[in-house]
């Protein structure tokens, strides 16, 4: 059973989190931030990990908290979903195109977060979304989730592209990383002994 739920309750933001590792890629996710949504989106659909997101935050002063604790809360999510790591591919990588943008995503559910992002989203804007959103948003799953995450832009001069291109390869990335590997049965993937 690798699902998890989580409930992350601040002065800023109230956000409730559920997620099924093995399930088909649905999702309803509902921010309030309506291109963060679409985002979450693709992220449950191109990963299969189910996810459910119900999140409240001060939309008054900007999006900015509620996408970061989305963000914190989901890689929470991802540590319980994942437990002990036994059995699972650990690592995953992708080379996204999508129009003019080509991402490329490698990461490792190592529990060493570590974030590399290169990417130039040329707008600061898309629609009403601050695009450095973009980046605050895999932040806080990186590092709440434990994950060694390195997203480069390889080719891309439409924000919105390019935004959907690197949530769809950290998707598929991950997707791969979370899948059990049918030739270690329940062995931790580390020479450690643990993740």
């Amino acid at each position: 059973m690798r699902k998890a739920s989580i409930a992350r309750k601040t002065a800023e933001t109230e956000i409730e989190v559920s997620i099924d590792l093995d399930g088909t890629g649905s999702y309803d996710n509902q921010t309030g931030v309506g291109f963060f949504d679409h985002m979450l989106d693709q992220l449950s659909r191109h990963s299969l990990i189910d996810m459910t997101i119900r999140a409240k935050g001060d939309y008054h002063i900007d999006d900015h908290h509620t996408v970061e604790d989305t963000g914190i809360a989901l890689g929470q999510a991802l540590v319980q979903a994942l437990g002990d790591k036994r059995g699972i591919r650990r690592y995953g990588a992708c080379l996204l195109p999508m129009d003019d943008s080509l991402v490329r995503a490698a990461l490792d559910l190592s529990a060493r977060p570590f974030l590399i992002w290169n990417v130039d989203l040329p707008t600061e804007k898309i629609g009403s979304f601050d695009t450095e959103l973009v980046r605050e948003f895999f932040q806080a799953l990186s590092t709440h989730g434990g994950i060694t995450l390195h997203v480069d832009q390889l080719h891309g001069v439409n924000s919105h592209h390019i935004a959907e291109a690197a949530f769809k390869a950290v998707a598929r990335a991950l997707r791969e990383a979370v899948e059990p590997d049918p030739r270690k049965g329940d062995a931790i993937p580390s020479t450690k002994g643990m993740l």
